[in-house]
């Protein structure tokens, strides 16, 4: 337990200085500690909760938040999120949905640098598009229930695409959107779990939220004032990326 509770500390700490929460590694770390994979999602979507609350908060200060803005994309993924974190699955398609979105997100912050370059001060080409923000709201609020997690990594790469705004504008409705699919996925997984013999096995992991809230607020305080940002995300990529792989090759045994 140490390991791992170490383990969720730095990932907070990195997951919050680049504006997640870190979710699908939560995951990971837990499929690869033995957990019983039916309450992963549940734990790792409380850490969520925690680490991206402050993210929240630091951005609505800035004012780089737009509620209205990301509104399209909420309408749908917060009850597809909840409909996702319903819906029962086995070991194998988890793992599999798991290391898939671990990869695109490892891949994501490793070329992130190349398109924040590409987004253009004029963004009005994203702002009238509410037809495709549905669609990937809901998609993406599906798939980030099932899984738990927050669903900021398909989000990103989504409105950079989209040239939705300006890369900290992208982060701040990455960190809300994180926030709202989280609580709604988790109530989802919580209606699942109904049976108290299974929502017991996650009471040994209680000291995890408390290492993703030290964590979390470390990244937040090197976001704001410290590190190098294309380091940060470097390092997190790599993480990320050696997690994945990991994960794919666990589940390609299980085939």
């Amino acid at each position: 337990m140490p390991v791992l509770i170490a383990a969720f500390l730095v990932t907070a700490l990195l997951y919050a200085s680049v504006g997640f929460g870190g979710g699908s590694t939560y995951n990971a770390l837990l499929v690869m500690s033995g957990a019983d994979y039916r309450v992963l999602p549940a734990i790792a979507l409380v850490c969520n909760v925690i680490v991206v609350s402050g993210g929240v908060w630091r951005f609505s200060r800035t004012r780089d938040l737009s509620l209205r803005r990301l509104m399209p994309f909420l309408m749908t993924s917060v009850p597809a999120a909840w409909i996702g974190g319903r819906i029962p699955v086995s070991e194998a398609l988890f793992i599999g949905l798991l290391g898939g979105a671990l990869l695109l997100s490892g891949l994501h912050l490793a070329i992130q640098r190349v398109a924040e370059a590409e987004v253009r001060l004029d963004t009005t080409q994203g702002r009238n598009r509410p037809l495709l923000s549905c669609g990937a709201g809901g998609t993406i609020g599906l798939l980030s229930g099932i899984v738990g997690i927050g669903g900021g990594i398909f989000l990103a790469p989504a409105l950079y695409f989209m040239r939705w705004g300006a890369p900290r504008q992208i982060a701040a409705a990455s960190s809300l959107f994180i926030l709202v699919n989280s609580l709604s996925g988790l109530a989802g997984q919580l209606m699942k779990l109904q049976d108290l013999s299974i929502l017991s096995l996650a009471a040994p992991y209680w000291p995890l939220p408390i290492a993703v809230l030290i964590g979390g607020q470390a990244g937040s305080w090197m976001a704001g004032y410290k590190l190098d940002p294309a380091m940060i995300r470097r390092l997190t990529a790599l993480l990320i990326l050696y997690v994945a792989a990991r994960l794919i090759w666990r589940w390609s045994a299980m085939i």
